[in-house]
């Protein structure tokens, strides 16, 4: 069994709530932008910290004329935008918890989360979300006030509280304690009902306070950022309130699909997002590179990259390599970091492992990449890098003041105060998850070495094969999606004599692909086609080279469309849901090992 704990962790105010530092900033840096955001087509627009606190105050007077308060839950149905942030800090201002909901959720989640969670009242973002909610929840009559943003619902709201005064609101977001519950978030889970997970107030100010200390070079008041992942989500919520915290400015993305025009709008000094953003940005880039007939120099400059970052961090760079590096940093690298906007030195990588050899390649061409770690029962961060403490392939130490345990089986166990109070209303399924001793029990498997922890595999992910042979996916799908022609890559051999994987073909990288090698039709009618299956066999063949030959893959199928969030098969945050994705192409991988 190993373990390691963190020094140093910040003692936090008994008086200290999620929204005592806006005021704070009110009152010190009234006209400081922090927040900014597009409407339409147009420039971004900036609010000043005087300007958020009193939307926030005025927003919390209408909940508080609705009767809200005390704990009750008020559900954010919404993409991410500006009013999320906003109606956030004001339902914690009113002394309410924020239910979070994916924008992308079907009727039945949304009736789910919102019966659940006994919310009161559920904000919509727009009249189309409103209609899914009514669609089915509605009947249920559990929610007595239903927003809807695009219809004027914030202004409505916002005038309902007119008669309460801003003193009034003042008193009840002092009151609100570390015991209270600041939010629930479910669980996207791969089988069965999400589970509501409770984050305290003292949850998530401990969190930030920790996590301040870590990216304190990061995310401080000269910095900025681009949100564009889920807000539903606890990384970007938890991002959210450190920015606000520390004085570093966020502007709204209005959609994935204007992210390269507002990255270079916005030119944030960082970024976060999950691993697969990061793989597709460089995919992009190779792509367009093979496409111009660069290929070649491409590949020599990914390879220089990820050399200069490799020796950097053994501790020397050898002169050829600072050399050639230094020619690329001409040709290359400059117009790679002006994807991000230019002005990007860090970037936060969360969610799952991002894998050595991005992570050398981003550093090497001048993006540092932070790897943190962190489950939504553990407020979204439980390890993280610093920029001066990087150690590539691995996911950080411990936030400071918690604590990371291997158990004999190599499960990754955690402490301390960023650990959920439990599932709401799941006493069961909160005694499988913390024992006795307040450990959590993640489900992931790892390693620990000098306190710095290595994500290997996912427990019930561990893929035993007919010779007993213990198979971890995540090397094998992480070299196999290097590959731009490849999207996602799920391995599967559980109890089979080999291993095997299904394959999905990137859907923006294909047409370019089928031009140039001369052939029609969609994926689905290529699924068998020799040359198709001859460029995802060499994405394989370098996959098998981080592996023994027992592990390696053996043969694939190509699946006639990509997974996707609304097709089921995969998280918001973009993670592979494993069971589904089996359950869906059950024949495919029968006949893998039938014939």
């Amino acid at each position: 069994m190993q373990e390691y704990s963190t020094p140093g962790s910040v003692d936090v105010a008994p008086d200290k709530n999620l929204t005592t530092a806006l005021w704070d900033h009110e009152q010190q840096h009234g006209t400081k932008p922090i927040l900014s955001y597009r409407q339409g087509s147009g420039p971004f627009v900036d609010m000043s910290y005087a300007e958020m606190a009193q939307q926030v105050r005025r927003i919390a007077a209408g909940l508080m004329a609705l009767g809200l308060g005390d704990g009750d839950r008020v559900c954010l149905f919404s993409p991410t935008r500006y009013e999320f942030t906003l109606f956030d800090y004001a339902i914690w201002t009113a002394g309410c918890a924020t239910v979070t909901i994916y924008d992308s959720s079907s009727a039945d989640q949304v009736d789910w989360i919102v019966s659940n969670s006994g919310a009161k009242a559920i904000i919509c973002a727009t009249d189309d979300l409103k209609k899914v909610f009514l669609e089915q929840a509605g009947e249920r009559g559990t929610c007595e006030h239903v927003v809807s943003l695009e219809a004027g619902g914030m202004d409505e709201l916002i005038a309902q509280g007119a008669g309460i005064s801003d003193e009034d609101v003042q008193a009840r977001a002092k009151s609100v304690g570390h015991d209270d519950l600041a939010t629930l978030v479910y669980t996207s889970g791969t089988t069965g009902r999400p589970k509501g997970v409770e984050l305290t107030v003292g949850n998530f100010v401990w969190t930030a306070e920790q996590t301040e200390v870590v990216t304190s070079e990061v995310i401080n008041s000269t910095t900025s950022t681009l949100m564009f992942l889920p807000l539903a989500h606890i990384f970007a919520r938890v991002a959210q309130v450190v920015s606000i915290e520390q004085g570093s400015k966020i502007a709204f993305s209005t959609g994935v699909p204007q992210l390269m025009e507002e990255l270079a709008m916005v030119r944030p000094t960082w970024m976060f997002s999950v691993p697969r953003v990061f793989e597709k940005i460089y995919n992009t880039a190779k792509q367009r590179a093979d496409a111009d007939g660069k290929g070649k120099v491409f590949d020599l400059a990914t390879k220089v990259a990820i050399n200069y970052s490799t020796e950097e961090q053994a501790g020397k760079v050898s002169l050829p390599t600072k050399i050639a590096h230094s020619v690329f940093d001409r040709l290359v690298y400059t117009k790679l970091r002006d994807v991000f906007g230019g002005r990007t030195k860090y970037a936060i990588s969360g969610g799952a492992p991002l894998g050595e050899r991005l992570g050398h390649f981003y550093s090497g061409i001048g993006i540092t990449v932070i790897e943190g770690y962190g489950l939504t029962e553990t407020s979204a961060v439980a390890t993280a890098s610093s920029p001066g403490s990087i150690r590539i392939g691995t996911v950080g130490r411990p936030l400071p003041g918690s604590t990371i345990r291997i158990a004999d089986d190599g499960e990754v166990l955690i402490k301390g105060g960023h650990v959920m109070r439990g599932y709401w209303q799941n006493p069961d399924a909160t005694a499988e998850s913390i024992d006795s001793e307040r450990w959590f029990h993640t489900g992931d498997i790892g390693t620990l070495d000098d306190g710095y922890l290595r994500i290997t595999g996912r427990k019930k992910e561990i893929i035993v094969t007919a010779g007993g042979k213990n198979v971890a996916p995540a090397v094998l799908e992480d070299g196999i999606r290097s590959h731009p022609l490849i999207s996602q890559a799920m391995v599967v051999g559980d109890n089979q004599p080999f291993i095997a994987t299904l394959i999905t073909i990137d859907p923006d990288e294909f047409p370019r692909w089928a031009e140039e090698h001369g052939k029609s039709g969609s994926v689905a009618d290529n699924v068998d086609d020799e040359d198709l299956k001859a460029a995802v066999q060499e994405a394989i063949d370098h996959a098998n080279k981080a592996v023994s030959k027992a592990e390696s893959i053996r043969t694939f199928r190509i699946l006639p469309a990509d997974f996707s969030i609304e097709g089921g098969e995969l998280t918001p945050t973009l993670k592979v849901k494993r069971r589904i994705v089996a359950d869906h192409y059950e024949s495919e991988i029968e006949a893998i090992y039938t014939k």
